[in-house]
């Protein structure tokens, strides 16, 4: 069997989501455990959300790029830049 799908521009119905949510208190508590501001781990674990989705980027000079990219706009990027 070969699946087929049929759209009729006169049928299409678009939407889009966003998920949202507040930083785990037990990680930031974790980290803040570990000498870092409460801002310090809120931008770390912000980052690691983010890097899970660049880490996917097959080519590695594209992959820092947005690595560095989305460091460059976050606030306490410059920071964890010497980290990464």
């Amino acid at each position: 069997t070969k699946p087929q799908l049929e759209i009729f521009n006169d049928d299409v119905k678009c939407s889009h989501g966003a998920t949202i949510g507040q930083l785990n208190d037990l990680h930031i508590f974790y980290l803040r455990s570990r000498g870092l501001d409460e801002g310090q781990a809120r931008s770390m674990l912000t980052y690691a959300f983010a890097n899970e989705v660049v880490n996917r980027i097959s080519l590695e000079p594209l992959r820092d790029r947005m690595s560095m990219a989305i460091l460059d706009r976050m606030p306490g990027g410059e920071e964890l830049k010497k980290l990464v």
